[in-house]
């Protein structure tokens, strides 16, 4: 039995207890011994310095900054003494303050003790927070505290002492605003995905963490092993760089080929899309002992936010929701059924056997069916605003965990400030509305957080609208009800990441476990198992037992030209330069050769000039990106006038969409003053590709090569994000592999025989746009995939070994 006396210590004297001069040695040593507390320890990360007393057996450590006066509950049992929060100053072990209680028990309890402004601040999840060698900005402090915001996105690189040091400031200064009449409440930092290898991965300007595939490339080793491992690694370098939760990870179904997010996905397969959102999420959510054995919460989990629910992947004509272009997706397959699958059975594992994810990103996009309607409820508007959408959740599935709007879709938006505005607002439905009403219509339809708002006020005004309607008998629950329940929700996923017992981050143990040895090779190891070989005539692609044999081996690499799309939030500069990394290649080369730059009278990159001839050349290698239609946060789909829409495409030269499978009238538009609904078709204009001279470059060296004196094999090493219309160049190669989010030295290891190629498509590449046009935006695997000059169909679950097309367990359990 637990005793009943209490001992109150004191942060500050505490910190005393930890000094270890000579001179005060023995005085501290019996201060200890008075006050029970002789396991403390001391820490610093150069910024902050806090303490840690140790709980016997599996109890959570006790971490404070030992600046703050925050109070230490202990309690004896026996011999042993634990250790707890005095989180709101009372001086006693309230429920919610004892790490005994289920995060359940001690949720309930601590929304009891919260102001409507602090449950109105834990609604908010912040802007993108970019650089954190800063350090606690003010406007951060001043959000922090008159906000009180507590969700913060960590958007910045991956750089650890800037995370932990940022992260430990942060922890420390929330905690120092703590009084009997406002809690102590730690701050839960979250980021999207950060660990892709690519070029194009986010968050690599400084810094370093285990490299793997993009979710993509995940889906194209077939394998939930791999998913599992990444995500069991991955979340350590998470806590090692402060971040508690994941803003991921994204399961749309990729039904849609043309879609600018499909290589966040997990393929156009349900089935293995589920399987894999299932590994993520409950591996991502557990700690694990050194046989493997899941412990459940602990010092290694982070929390998930899967995304986008119901599903964002069948926007028309494959536009991005992020901008008014993408507003709609829509469902002329009846496929719903097949979308939300991957939700219910994967990410969220409502089955009961595993981990369900602690929260949900809605959609930006209006749902429709094939005649334009909305596909839930009467009103076209976005997800975060339709209560019908979220009752799939809320009420058929009965998940209560918390759902989170995705970032901006409160923020205002105009289709006549458009394109040359820079801005990004998706309050699809909504435009005309207030922000304040936008807050509240959001509630109303179930949603508990608002991503990208670091501003309470018109979370309060919203309060105040609901509790007029209640009082009116419009409304049956009260507002500060249905605040709390949001508000039990948020913290419940705190209280299962131990950060009100443990919210700071050990400087040395971060350094030491992100970006260590077995997570890099791991990554590395999946990233080599993810490449799909497509084509390997004649062997091209053959096994070597020594690398050193291509030392005295001259290389052809093609250089090219990418000019990227205009952006919301900042135009990318334009790429002039190799197709493959030439400091990699030389690390396997004895000579690499690529082609002369062509200037202008600014110094500006305008073309260039191939070798005269390649008879010195035993390979060209020539690296290309899927056919780039624009990024996430570009306008891609429309034009300067916003009102004009050109179509996206899959093949490199223009495509103009005048044939017989393009729809003269889109399924979905706005509607109109007089009624009448817009048309958003494309039907007659022509593609915009950002990289067309990626086929230049191939198909130029693909003549040099049989012009030589002799055979040179031609290799493609392709860089996908979406499938490829193959039939430009396929012919006039010898082998293609293909990466989705890797490094150019995995490329490069298969391409020259060091590891066998074991990855297969998860998305069909098709014949030609005609099939693209006549595929369903909400069915997957519905087009005619391309066939090869060798015979081989590039369909989903297709891929090369050495000994040909793969047929293993994995096509037998996915491959329909």
């Amino acid at each position: 039995m637990w005793k009943k006396g209490l001992f109150l210590l004191a942060a500050s004297f505490l910190l005393s207890a930890c000094e270890s001069t000579k001179e005060n040695t023995k005085e501290n040593t019996s201060a200890q011994e008075q006050d029970g507390t002789g396991n403390v320890e001391e820490k610093s990360d150069g910024s902050t310095d806090f303490g840690v007393v140790k709980n016997p057996g599996n109890g959570p450590n006790i971490s404070y900054s030992l600046d703050s006066d925050i109070e230490i509950l202990t309690e004896e049992d026996g011999d042993e003494t634990y250790y707890f929060k005095d989180l709101n100053g009372n001086g006693e072990l309230d429920s919610f303050e004892d790490w005994r209680e289920s995060s359940e028990t001690r949720a309930k309890a601590f929304v009891e003790e919260l102001s409507m402004d602090q449950i109105a601040g834990l609604m908010l999840f912040s802007s993108h927070e970019r650089d954190q060698s800063k350090g606690l900005t003010d406007d951060q402090k001043d959000y922090l505290k008159n906000d009180d915001l507590r969700n913060v996105l960590h958007a910045g690189p991956n750089n650890v002492e800037d995370s932990v040091q940022w992260t430990n400031q942060m922890q420390s200064f929330a905690e120092s605003l703590g009084t009997k009449e406002k809690p102590i409440i730690p701050v839960n930092i979250s980021s999207d995905p950060r660990s892709t290898a690519g070029e194009s991965a986010a968050y690599n300007s400084e810094g370093d963490i285990s490299r793997w595939p993009s979710n993509l490339g995940m889906a194209a080793t077939f394998s939930p092993k791999i998913v599992g491992q990444f995500a069991k690694m991955s979340s350590q370098e998470y806590r090692g760089l402060g971040i508690t939760e994941a803003l991921g990870p994204q399961i749309d179904l990729a039904s849609e080929p043309r879609w600018l997010r499909v290589e966040g996905t997990f393929g156009e397969g349900s089935s293995l899309a589920a399987d894999l959102a299932e590994a993520y999420v409950n591996n991502s959510q557990s700690s694990f002992d050194k046989d493997g054995n899941d412990l459940g919460w602990g010092n290694d989990s982070i929390t998930t936010q899967i995304k986008h629910f119901p599903g964002d992947g069948p926007g028309e004509g494959g536009r991005e929701a992020h901008l008014f272009q993408g507003k709609f997706g829509v469902y002329p397959g009846d496929n719903l059924k097949e979308h939300l699958k991957v939700f219910i059975d994967g990410g969220l594992n409502l089955s009961g056997k595993t981990k369900e994810a602690s929260s949900v990103m809605t959609s930006y996009s209006i749902q429709t069916d094939k005649k334009g309607k909305p596909l839930f409820g009467d009103k076209y508007v976005g997800t975060a605003y339709n209560g019908d959408v979220v009752n799939i959740l809320r009420k058929d599935n009965n998940y209560n965990g918390k759902l989170v709007t995705d970032w901006g879709v409160t923020g205002d938006n105009s289709e006549e400030v458009g394109y040359g505005e820079k801005f990004m607002g998706s309050g699809f439905g909504m435009e005309d509305a207030s922000e304040e009403q936008r807050h509240f219509e959001i509630l109303k339809a179930g949603i508990d957080m608002f991503g990208g708002n670091n501003d309470k006020e018109p979370v309060l005004e919203a309060y105040k609208m609901w509790e007029e309607k209640h009082k009116a008998g419009n409304l049956k629950q009260s507002a500060e009800d249905r605040f709390k329940e949001s508000g039990e929700r948020i913290v419940k996923s705190m209280f299962d990441l131990g950060l009100f017992e443990d919210p700071y981050v050990d400087m040395d143990d971060s350094k030491e476990n992100v970006g260590s040895k077995d997570k890099v090779d791991a990554g590395y190891k999946a990233q080599l198992n993810s490449v799909v070989m497509l084509k390997n005539k004649e062997n091209t692609i053959a096994p070597t037992d020594d690398m050193d044999e291509y030392k005295d081996k001259v290389v052809y690499i093609p250089s090219t030209m990418r000019n990227p799309h205009e952006s919301s939030i900042g135009d990318a500069e334009p790429f002039r330069g190799p197709s493959m990394d030439i400091e990699v290649a030389e690390k396997y080369f004895g000579k690499v050769i690529t082609d002369k730059e062509i200037k202008d009278d600014q110094g500006n990159i305008t073309d260039y000039e191939q070798p005269d001839n390649l008879d010195d050349v035993d390979l060209v290698i020539a690296g290309m990106a899927s056919p780039d239609n624009g990024e996430v946060f570009s306008f891609a789909g429309v034009k300067e006038d916003s009102k004009t829409f050109y179509p996206l495409s899959l093949q490199y030269r223009p495509y103009t969409a005048d044939g017989k499978n393009v729809r003269k009238e889109s399924i979905a538009g706005n509607i109109e003053e007089d009624g009448s609904k817009q048309n958003r078709s494309y039907y007659g204009e022509t593609s915009d590709i950002a990289n067309e001279y990626d086929l230049d470059a191939v198909l130029n060296a693909a003549k040099l090569a049989e012009k030589a004196d002799h055979d040179i094999p031609v290799v493609v090493a392709m860089d996908a994000k979406n499938p490829v219309i193959m039939s430009e160049f396929e012919d006039k190669v010898d082998a293609i592999v293909v990466g989705f989010g890797i490094s150019d030295n995995a490329l490069f290891d298969v391409i020259l025989g060091s590891h066998e190629p074991k990855g297969l498509l998860p998305m069909q590449f098709p014949k030609d746009m005609n099939t693209v046009e006549e595929q369903f935006e909400d069915v997957p695997k519905d087009m005619v995939p391309y066939k090869d000059s060798e015979g081989n169909k590039y369909d989903y679950g297709y891929g090369l070994d050495y000994d040909g097309v793969i047929k293993d367990k994995r096509t037998e359990e996915y491959v329909k």
